[in-house]
């Protein structure tokens, strides 16, 4: 069957959860006949690239942020950035859309200019409000000002916020629907030939520094341990050093069996890694990034419930791992997008 219709869809390029989330968003617009356009930059422009290499592909400006230990100062030293960044994009998804008629939708994943008054446009996020401290009132407006310039925003959890938490719950009219959870994975019956199986992901340089720390907690372990780095590159590369086995990335398919075939996970606490698991009812063990509240925030919430337990990065040690026997673990019911969420995709055009 020809597909006609062409929708954006656009994930933020801050580590690769974003771009993860919009694999099972892509799928559904192709069987729905659509044709869906990734536009992104970076690692999540890559990663998607990868996993659906027949679709074409748009890249936008990055935000260029970069992480560092203190993520609320750095943040605020790089908004004038950020925000060109964001003017850029817009610019060229507005190119995009006036040269394509074709265009008929947006569906953006925290990338705040991708949208375009012509078409419907959606805004994808978990977090209606943004947890910042003291100041969480002021950025969650902020956002929550971004969000009404969308036809649509679409909260990727259960109606009840199993799994967000406070993150998503407002009581204001953001045309907000919960859309269910989210995942690319499918749970499979298999053997657990993965003692330990740690997952790696985020923007630098968080992402190396918790790398070396966990390569040095489980270099002396005679468990079978595998480490995902979450290193996009054109070719994945494996190797073994001090009982461990390395892949540099993993894409959909080979991930998905590897989490199924795994014992327990040792993995940040990101909403996208949250959700994969739990659609894939694992025991799982979180290390929050320092400093990234959302992170500190899912972790304590889930932990609360005795779903899984956590530790700050400088305080983990394997014998830690313990602790998983204690918490139930992470489950949920993996949602099929409703082939009705699209509808709104068959407006016409504005002129």
């Amino acid at each position: 069957m020809i597909h006609q219709k062409k929708i954006i869809v656009a994930p933020l390029n801050w580590g690769l959860g974003h771009a993860s989330r919009c694999v099972p968003i892509i799928n559904a617009l192709l069987e729905n006949n659509f044709t869906p356009i990734i536009a992104s930059d970076g690692a999540a422009l890559e990663f998607l690239q990868q996993e659906f290499p027949t679709l074409a592909t748009l890249k936008l400006s990055s935000y260029k942020i970069k992480y560092g230990k203190n993520l609320k100062k750095n943040l605020f030293f790089q908004l004038p950035r950020i925000f060109r960044g964001i003017q850029k994009e817009k610019k060229i998804i507005q190119l995009y859309v006036d040269e394509n008629p074709d265009v008929v939708g947006i569906i953006s994943d925290n990338r705040f200019g991708v949208n375009n008054k012509k078409v419907t446009s959606v805004y994808i996020t978990h977090q209606i409000n943004i947890l910042s401290g003291f100041v969480t009132f002021l950025t969650s407006k902020i956002h929550q000002k971004i969000i009404n310039k969308f036809d649509e925003c679409w909260i990727p959890d259960t109606s009840n916020s199993e799994f967000s938490g406070k993150l998503s719950i407002s009581k204001k009219n953001l045309n907000q629907q919960f859309i269910g959870v989210l995942s690319r994975f499918k749970k499979q019956e298999t053997q657990k030939n993965i003692d330990v199986l740690v997952l790696l992901s985020g923007p630098e340089p968080n992402r190396t520094y918790l790398e070396e720390k966990l390569i040095s907690a489980f270099k002396n372990d005679k468990r079978n341990v595998v480490f995902v780095l979450g290193k996009v590159a054109k070719n994945q590369k494996k190797w073994t050093k001090n009982n461990c086995t390395f892949y540099n990335y993993a894409l959909s398919k080979e991930l998905q069996e590897f989490i199924n075939s795994s014992e327990i996970v040792v993995c940040r606490s990101g909403y996208s890694s949250i959700i994969d698991l739990a659609v894939l009812e694992k025991k799982v063990f979180f290390i929050p990034t320092k400093n990234q509240p959302e992170q500190e925030y899912l972790a304590k919430y889930l932990e609360a419930q005795k779903k899984a337990p956590y530790c700050e990065e400088h305080l983990f040690t394997v014998k830690k791992l313990v602790e998983i026997e204690d918490y139930s673990g992470l489950k949920a019911v993996e949602t099929k997008l409703n082939s009705n969420l699209f509808c709104l995709f068959h407006r016409k055009r504005k002129l």
